[in-house]
């Protein structure tokens, strides 16, 4: 059980605050969609919300024991620090995660405006808005939490860390959100504790997220007429054929691995064509190239660099050994002697490829969410998804003990219509103060 005292002094999350806050972070979503070079997320609006909330009980003005601190690396893209200062050096505990950015979102395809945060008349509890759950939900949550701390004055050894982040909807710009303030050291402190990452759903430790790797494979073939199949190489037919043959060598070398088990992982590591292209031409004419993209979600007891080397060396293979690839009807072929021509295959893999996380189910830090989640919601279930976080993996490669959180609505993730619930994000203030408290009782 939590401790009562430190439950009791804080209370439980006063909702007028928590929506008013909320509803301004909301109110400035539309100039937060992270979608670059067209929309370029102005975080420093939301960030200068949070330290006005939090001023009043800040050592700066003097009116508690906050210390706040913006970092920026980019104009008008900052972050925030929030320190709870704890008695006993070297202790901490931290909150991190919680984003300042948002995807894009079209108000013509939405039931509600997207961008101003609103209710159902019908369900107090909804609350609606871009961001409601992904993630100005928690900003607005692990704000409050700092209030209250900083209000309350509890005694504490442990400090408690608050870091809302810049730049987590995109890669294509870096360096300018976590990342860059774990390079110049600001986190160094967060790895004398677990550190939670508030940014998934449904209230349930997230144990295990994917990989990604993005991928496109080009056939190259002869363009002829659709009549004269014969002296033509079809692309189309070239980059599939190839393609279910790479599926099949991946799965041979990449099956359900043992431990995918052990984290509850929905699914195994998976590779797939999500898109195809083309130059264009007319229906009477056998295409001489196409395109095929896609994406492998892997689990993070695999490697992304073997994978990719794997990749490179099955489409090798098949180009040295066309001709045993398998053609679709009487004259179709891959390469034609008489000509000279051979059909070919080229892979391009992004840069951008992003590691799963398995978070350490050892960590004291597991066991007090675990705790505090069965005490707080009623019971715990952990899962494990190969969809995606930024920046997790690489918090715990560098040291961090990195454990996954949120109370938002997975369903409403990344969706048109998206919404949290006032009582999940209660919970989550509760769950908050039952993990310190769990480690509170350890020193």
């Amino acid at each position: 059980m939590a401790s009562p005292s430190l439950r009791d002094a804080v209370g439980g999350l006063d909702r007028d605050p928590f929506v008013s806050l909320l509803g301004k972070l909301i109110g400035e979503s539309r100039r937060l969609q992270n979608d670059p070079p067209a929309l370029v997320p102005q975080e420093d609006l939301v960030a200068q919300h949070v330290v006005d909330a939090l001023l009043p009980v800040s050592m700066e003005t003097g009116g508690g024991p906050l210390v706040v601190r913006k970092v920026s690396y980019a104009e008008g893209r900052s972050n925030v620090i929030v320190e709870y200062p704890g008695t006993v050096p070297g202790r901490a505990i931290s909150f991190v995660g919680m984003h300042m950015d948002v995807v894009p979102a079209n108000p013509d395809e939405w039931d509600f405006d997207p961008f101003s945060l609103t209710f159902d008349s019908e369900d107090k509890d909804k609350l609606r808005g871009r961001g409601t759950t992904d993630c100005l939900g928690h900003v607005a949550l692990v704000a409050q939490l700092m209030r209250r701390l900083g209000e309350v004055k509890p005694v504490l050894k442990h400090s408690v860390i608050a870091v809302f982040i810049a730049n987590e909807e995109n890669s294509l710009i870096t360096g300018i959100g976590v990342d860059g303030l774990v390079k110049d050291g600001l986190l160094d402190k967060l790895k004398n504790g677990p550190l939670f990452w508030i940014d998934t759903a449904d209230k349930q430790p997230c144990i295990g997220t994917g990989g990604v790797i993005t991928w496109h494979l080009k056939a190259i073939g002869k363009l002829f007429h659709s009549g004269l199949a014969h002296k033509a190489i079809n692309a189309m037919e070239l980059n599939m054929e190839a393609l279910k043959e790479i599926q099949t060598m991946f799965y041979n070398d990449f099956p359900p691995h043992e431990k995918e088990k052990l984290y509850k992982f929905a699914t195994p590591s998976t590779i797939k064509p999500t898109k195809w292209s083309y130059p264009g031409g007319g229906l009477n004419q056998i295409p001489g190239e196409c395109t095929i993209s896609g994406d492998i979600r892997l689990t993070p007891f695999y490697s992304t660099t073997s994978v990719v080397k794997k990749l490179q060396e099955y489409v090798h293979d098949i180009n040295e050994n066309i001709e045993k690839l398998p053609t679709r009807g009487p004259v179709s072929k891959y390469v034609l002697p008489d000509e000279n021509l051979r059909g070919r295959l080229e892979i391009t893999i992004d840069e951008d490829i992003m590691n799963g996380v398995a978070c350490n189910l050892e960590s004291r830090g597991f066991q007090a969410l675990c705790k505090a989640t069965e005490e707080i919601v009623g019971h715990v279930e952990p899962y494990s998804i190969t969809g995606s976080l930024p920046l997790i993996r690489e918090l715990q490669d560098e040291g961090f003990d990195v454990q996954t959180a949120g109370y938002g609505l997975l369903k409403t993730y990344h969706a048109k219509n998206e919404y949290c619930l006032f009582s999940d994000m209660a919970q989550g203030f509760q769950v908050f103060l039952s993990i310190i408290s769990q480690l509170e009782a350890d020193v």
